[in-house]
Order: structure tokens, then sequence, then C-alpha cells
């Protein structure tokens, strides 16, 4: 049957650039009278078994996704327009998706992470030379490109993309509650995360050490891999889409540390609105998107070096109030800027831009 969006995206619902980027929008493209199909590269046994702790995905596993995808291709005639996550074919050239963008359908390509970078920095100069300008040709053949930040947006300009739109990765808040109170006697940092970005929680685990001394502090980290912190409590969480909102609730400061890096500059600080979506005061780097999603003193505080950090922590941990204030601005952010129904109709106004309704 014709459709009229064909998402092919990266991962099931269980992957979280996919639920966040397209899966949450479905609703919305449905109710505004598209029809809308999904197929994803990468299903959700796949995402599972690269986020346990067993170990990662089988080879097999790998070969039946790209099974999957090249399964889909049929797929794409019946559709009226074509939206892609990141690439069609990962680590394969240009020339092997290049048909999709040179047929007469509208593409709309969509990133949240600089995934460019996985190729031009790649320490293999044969990647470098056959994968370099990959996603830059994909940017510039496109209809349109959809990015989540502005190192992102300049990426696709530069590489001569024809239509691009910012859309950052945001919350719907209508499945948010928020912390009311903040109690006087600890302070939980808490951090959200999977296996592969634990390394950027323990670049702060000397920190919170050094803070725990002094005050009565714990860590919850959920989703990421086990630590553990001399001196500090540590509650190690598995993730569940479930009970992520439940987790947040137990925290008194969300916090996102980063290395200044070009991989971490396209980030897109997704767990800093949940952290305001849950009604937190945040501590972030300033890398990437996080300098414009954190207002420093007023819904949370930016720290660069170790001495920062302790600062933000301590500040906030010894002040009960300051954490309600900022949580509560960082909030009215969240609704203002990074909310579902903001960006809800800026979507579709970008798909009817390219799939105008009625053209069944």
């Amino acid at each position: 049957m014709p459709v009229d969006l064909l998402i092919l995206s990266r991962y099931g619902p269980l992957g979280a650039s996919s639920r966040v980027r397209s899966y949450q929008y479905l609703e919305s493209l449905r109710k505004a009278g598209f029809t809308v199909e999904v197929r994803p590269m990468f299903d959700n046994a796949y995402v599972a078994a690269r986020n346990s702790s067993v170990g990662a995905p089988r080879f097999a596993d790998v070969a039946r996704a790209y099974w999957t995808r090249l399964r889909s291709i049929p797929a794409i005639s019946r559709a009226r327009a074509i939206w892609v996550e990141y690439e069609l074919l990962p680590w394969l050239p240009f020339v092997a998706e290049h048909w999709l963008y040179a047929s007469a359908r509208p593409v709309i390509v969509d990133y949240d992470d600089a995934i460019f970078h996985r190729y031009d920095q790649h320490p293999l100069a044969s990647v470098r030379r056959v994968l370099g300008r990959k996603i830059g040709r994909i940017m510039a053949s496109a209809t349109v490109v959809i990015v989540g930040n502005e190192y992102l947006a300049e990426r696709a300009r530069d590489s001569g993309a024809k239509s691009v739109h910012v859309l950052p990765s945001v919350v719907d808040l209508e499945r948010y509650r928020q912390r009311s109170t903040f109690s006087p006697d600890e302070c939980v940092v808490g951090w959200v995360g999977s296996r592969s970005t634990t390394p950027h929680l323990r670049s702060i685990s000397s920190i919170l050490g050094n803070v725990a001394g002094p005050l009565r502090l714990r860590l919850v980290n959920v989703g990421g891999a086990h630590c553990t912190i001399p001196g500090v409590r540590v509650d190690n969480c598995m993730w569940s889409e479930d009970s992520e909102i439940e987790r947040m609730l137990e925290f008194d400061v969300g916090v996102m540390p980063l290395p200044d890096e070009p991989w971490t500059r396209g980030k897109c600080g997704y767990k800093l609105i949940q952290y305001m979506g849950c009604g937190l005061p945040t501590i972030a780097s300033p890398v990437g998107a996080n300098a414009q999603i954190v207002d420093h003193g007023t819904t949370g505080l930016l720290a660069s070096t170790a001495h920062e950090w302790e600062h933000a922590l301590t500040t906030l941990a010894r002040s009960p109030r300051l954490r309600s204030d900022m949580g509560l601005r960082g909030y009215e952010r969240a609704a203002q800027r990074y909310s579902l129904a903001v960006t809800a109709p800026k979507l579709v106004a970008i798909v009817q831009s390219v799939v105008p309704r009625g053209g069944h």
C-alpha cells in the first residue's frame, strides 16, 4: 500500500536516537493526515544486546540488520517521500545509496550526532579516504536536512545542503512529572546514559569523591556501566523507558559532563532536557548544545574545570531552595523551547513542505 512518508530509522523504539527523533512524532504526523511507515535497520533485540553487560551484538546480528535494510528498499517505491536517519547503509560508500537521492522522491535526512566524525576522523586512512566525505555528500544531495544543533547545521551548510532546519531533541512533557520538594539532608546527583557513555560520568568521579567528604551526597547512575567511587554511595540502576522518569525524580541535580571533542560537540543535550522536564537543576560541561540549553545561573550551572565542577556541586548541594528555584525555571525553559508540543508543529510543517497533503 502506498504511504506518504517512509521512515528508515536507525533503530527500533528502544534506540534512544530513533525514539526521540522520529518515533515520538508519529502521532503528530498521522494527525496531520500523513500515512507513515517506519522500518528500522537495527531492531530492539540488537539495541538490547548492545547495551547489555554480557557482550556486544554478534556478527550474525549485524548481518541480519543489513539484510533487513536491503529488504526495505522495495518499500521506497511505494512512498511519496523518504526520511532517513543518518544514512541508508552504514559503513558503505556513498555510491551504494546515491540512487536514493538521485530519484524523483524527496528525501529528508536527520542527524542528532556528529556521525560524520566516525568516518572523517577514523584512525584508518583507508576509511577516511573512502567514507570521509560520505555524510557531507548525503547532506548535499538530500531535499531537507534536519539537525539537532548548530554544530551539525554548520556542517550541513558547509556541505552544500539545500535546506537545513535545526530541530532540537525534545521531551513529551505530558509524560513528565516534576520534583516538588528538595531535602536539606541529602543531595542526590543523577546521571542518565548508556554503557558507551559511562566514561563521561567517570570523568567526574574524583570530583564527586572530593565533594562527598563534607557533604551528604549520593550518585544515581541510570543506564551506565557499573560504577564505584570511593567515599560515595552509588546506586547503579538499569534503564527502562517505563521507569526512567521515576528514577530521575529521585535526583536533586542532573549532571552531564562531556569532554570538549569534535564528536561531543555534535551532542544535542537530551539528558539535560529530560532533567529540566522533571523540574531539576542541571550541571553540565559547556560543550555543544549544552551551552545553549543551560542558562548559567538561572536553570543550572555550566562547569569546565574540576574546580568549577566542585563549586557547582557544593553550591547546589548546600541549598535546597536554589535547587528548587533553578528546577522550576528549567522546567519553564523546557516547556518554552524543548517540548514536543513546540517542535511537533515545526516538524509537521517541514514534512508538509516536501509532501503536500492530498497527493496520494
